[in-house]
C-alpha cells in the first residue's frame, strides 16, 4: 500500500522537488532529502516507519537600534514629552515615534522602520542625548538591506542617521526611506526639488517628481509659505455670508487654584528656561542703550477700526501689531543697522537683507518669539495672516524650531499683560528689540492748542551700544512713530 506522506517547506525547495519528476520512488527521495533539510524538518525513526514534522517558528527580524539624530541648531540633548508608540506596537516609515522638546522648539521623531517596537530608552520627562537610542525596533527579516544608494556612484551612507552626500558639488540631504524610495522608482535625487529644511528632499518630493513624470495627479503638499491674499470683491448690499472656514481661535488659559505644600522642591533647569538662561547669558554681555517715546495712534485706531470688517470678512483677525511691524521695517530700510548682528570678536557686521521680525509671546511654556519672515515683502494683510498663524500654533504648543530662528528684529508687546514702559533685553546675534506698553486713552492738545481725546502708547527700545548711537535709534523710532502716527503715509513706501 503507497504511503501518503505530507511535506511542507519553502517554496523554492518544493519546486525543485516537483521538477525531478518523482513518482514511485518519492517517499524515499522525499525522505533523503527531509533528513538533509533539517533547518524545518526532523526525523523520528520507530521501526520502519519515519514520521516527519515541520516546526512552526517564525524567525525574529533584526533589532535595530533607532537613535536619536541631531536636529539641528547646536541641540545636544532634548526632553521626552510624549511617546506615540508602547512595546509590541507595529510602527511602518514616517509614523510618529515620541515629541521631544529641546531648549528651542518641540520636535516629532518619526521613524525610519518598518518592524515592532521591543524597547523605549526614556520614561516621559527624561532627558535624550544626540547619539543615543531612543527605541529598538524589530524589522521584518531581509527588510533592512545595507547602506542605501542614489543612482548616480556615492560613497556608502550610514543608515543610522540622516545622509549627506556630495553629488556634483551638489550637497543633497535626505533619510534612507526616501533614498530607498528614489532607488526603487530610478530617480536622481540631484534632479529632485526639495522643499524640506535646509534643502532636505523628503517623501513628498519624491511622490510629486514621479507625477510630473508620469503626469498623475496628487494631492498637494501642505504649503508652508504665506500665500499673497485673495483678490478683493465689491462689498454686496445684501449682509455678506459668514466664511465657512472662520479664523481659528486662541484657547484662553486656564487659571488653576494655587496649592500650598509648604514644602521646598527643587527642579533642574530645562527646556525653555535653559534656553532662557542661555540667552539671557549672553545678552549681558551686550552693552545696552535704552530710549522712550509715546506714540499717538488715534489715526490709527480709525483706521484700524475700517479695516476690521474687512479683514474678518476674509477669516482673519486684524490687530495692531501688523501695523507696528510693517512700520518697524520700512523704518529698517532706512536704518539697516538695526537690522544687522555682530559676531563675537565685534571686528565684522552682517546687514541682513531679510527683515524676520520677531513677536515675543507669553505662551503656557514660556516666553517664546516666533519671526514673521520677509515682512519687507509682505502687505500689512500677509502679516496679520502669519500672526493668526503663529498665535494660534503658540497657544498650542506647536511652534516649531523654523518659527522661533533666523530672527533679525524684535517687538515685545508687553501692553497686552498691562505694562506701560519696559527694559526690553536684546536676543543675541540681534542688535535692537523694542517693546510696545499698553494704549491709554489720555488727554493731549492738538496743533490748535485745544484739548482732545487721544490714544497714546509707550515705546521702549534697547539697541546694541557697541554699534549703534543714540542718534541712529532716536531717528529709527521718529520714523516708526511717523508711520504710526499718519498711517496713510505707510502707502507711499508700500511694495
Amino acid at each position: 500500500m503507497a504511503a501518503v506522506i505530507t511535506v511542507r517547506g519553502p517554496f523554492a525547495f518544493m519546486r525543485r522537488l516537483v521538477s525531478a519528476r518523482l513518482h514511485k520512488h518519492c517517499c524515499s527521495r522525499v525522505q533523503a532529502a527531509c533528513l538533509a533539510y533539517r533547518p524545518h524538518s526532523y526525523s523520528l525513526t520507530a521501526g520502519q516507519q519515519h514520521r516527519f514534522f515541520r516546526t512552526s517558528y517564525a524567525a525574529a527580524g533584526p533589532i535595530m537600534q533607532f537613535k536619536l539624530s541631531d536636529i539641528g541648531e547646536g541641540i545636544m540633548e532634548v526632553t521626552v514629552k510624549e511617546w506615540y508608540v508602547k512595546v509590541g506596537d507595529k510602527v511602518s516609515q514616517f509614523d510618529s515615534i515620541c515629541e521631544v522638546q529641546s531648549d528651542k522648539a518641540s520636535v516629532t521623531i518619526t521613524s525610519r522602520y518598518d518592524g515592532i517596537i521591543r524597547k523605549l530608552y526614556y520614561d516621559i520627562d527624561a532627558i535624550a542625548n544626540v547619539g543615543n537610542p531612543l527605541v529598538d525596533i524589530e524589522t521584518d527579516a531581509g527588510e533592512v538591506e545595507g547602506p542605501q544608494e542614489d543612482v548616480v556612484e556615492t560613497p556608502p551612507m550610514s543608515q543610522e542617521e540622516h545622509t549627506h552626500q556630495e553629488i556634483k558639488g551638489q550637497k543633497t540631504q535626505a533619510t534612507p526611506a526616501v533614498r530607498r524610495l528614489a532607488t526603487e522608482n530610478n530617480i536622481k535625487l540631484s534632479e529632485v526639488l526639495a522643499t524640506g529644511k535646509d534643502g532636505r528632499i523628503l517623501k513628498e518630493d519624491i511622490l510629486n517628481f514621479i507625477a510630473q513624470q508620469t503626469g498623475a495627479i496628487l494631492p498637494p503638499a501642505p504649503f508652508q509659505e504665506i500665500r499673497p491674499p485673495p483678490p478683493a470683491t465689491a462689498v454686496p448690499s445684501a449682509p455678506a455670508a459668514k466664511p465657512t472656514t472662520p479664523a481659528p481661535s486662541i484657547p484662553t488659559p486656564v487659571i488653576t487654584k494655587p496649592v500650598f505644600t509648604g514644602k521646598d522642591r527643587t527642579e533642574p533647569v530645562k527646556g525653555f528656561q535653559k534656553a532662557m538662561v542661555k540667552t539671557m547669558s549672553s545678552a549681558l554681555k551686550i552693552p545696552h542703550f535704552g530710549y522712550c517715546d509715546e506714540v499717538d495712534l488715534t489715526q490709527l485706531v480709525r483706521l484700524r477700526s475700517e479695516l476690521k470688517g474687512l479683514s474678518e470678512s476674509r477669516g482673519i483677525k486684524l490687530s495692531y501689531m501688523p501695523f507696528f511691524i510693517k512700520a518697524a521695517s520700512l523704518g529698517l530700510l532706512h536704518f539697516p543697522v538695526l537690522n544687522a548682528s555682530l559676531d563675537e570678536n565685534c571686528t565684522n557686521i552682517t546687514y541682513k537683507a531679510a527683515h524676520n521680525i520677531g513677536l515675543a509671546m507669553d505662551t503656557i511654556q514660556g516666553l517664546l518669539v516666533p519671526n514673521v519672515k520677509n515682512v519687507q515683502m509682505l502687505s500689512v494683510f500677509e502679516i496679520a495672516v502669519e500672526l493668526n498663524r503663529l498665535q494660534t500654533l503658540g497657544a498650542s504648543g506647536q511652534l516649531g524650531a523654523s518659527h522661533l530662528t533666523g530672527g533679525t528684529f524684535t517687538l515685545s508687546n508687553i501692553g497686552s499683560i498691562g505694562g506701560t514702559y519696559a527694559k526690553p533685553v536684546i536676543l543675541p546675534p540681534e542688535v535692537a528689540i523694542g517693546a510696545l506698553g499698553k494704549m491709554q486713552v489720555l488727554p493731549r492738545f492738538n496743533s490748535k492748542g485745544d484739548l482732545v481725546k487721544a490714544h497714546i502708547m509707550n515705546v521702549s527700545w534697547s539697541a546694541d551700544h557697541r554699534i549703534i548711537d543714540g542718534a541712529t535709534m532716536c531717528r529709527f523710532s521718529n520714523m516708526w512713530r511717523s508711520y504710526l502716527e499718519n498711517p496713510a503715509s505707510m502707502v507711499l513706501d508700500l511694495k
